[in-house]
């Protein structure tokens, strides 16, 4: 019997070797029927300042292309036939991937970690945060 039926993959499109792992890991928690549900964050570019060095519409465009990204980045990844929803946020990582926790009532949410640096201590890395707010279980993939 398995206790996890909605699981959320956080997945960073930058770091391939790691999101794998971490895809691996959230499929030996399902079972045959369950869904795996897959986010991506595109970061946003903070104060307006900076955002206005670019045209309107880049945004946009970053995250239509992590949204193909990352269909090609299951395609090949994940088993044929496994039911999946992709989704892709725009904003502060820590904090969308606890909202599609939310939207999707994640029972799990994998994500995936790397060796604290000094400056994480500080500010928190997105998996620590993740792991102190989520209103569910977090494993947590090195």
């Amino acid at each position: 019997m398995n206790i996890f039926r909605r699981v959320l993959a956080a997945v960073d499109l930058s770091q391939e070797e790691g999101s794998v792992r971490v895809l691996a890991a959230a499929c030996e928690t399902l079972e045959e029927g369950d869904t795996l549900h897959i986010v991506t964050v595109v970061p946003d570019f903070g104060m307006s300042i900076v955002g206005s060095f670019f045209p309107a519409d880049h945004e946009g465009k970053m995250v239509a292309g992590a949204q193909d990204a990352l269909h090609a980045f299951t395609e090949k990844h994940l088993p044929k036939g496994l039911s999946k929803q992709h989704i892709v946020a725009h904003g502060n990582i820590y904090e969308e991937i606890l909202d599609a926790a939310d939207t999707v009532a994640a029972d799990l949410i994998v994500v995936g970690t790397h060796p604290a640096s000094p400056r994480d201590y500080i500010l928190g890395p997105n998996a620590e945060r993740i792991t102190r707010h989520a209103k569910c279980s977090v494993l947590a993939v090195r």
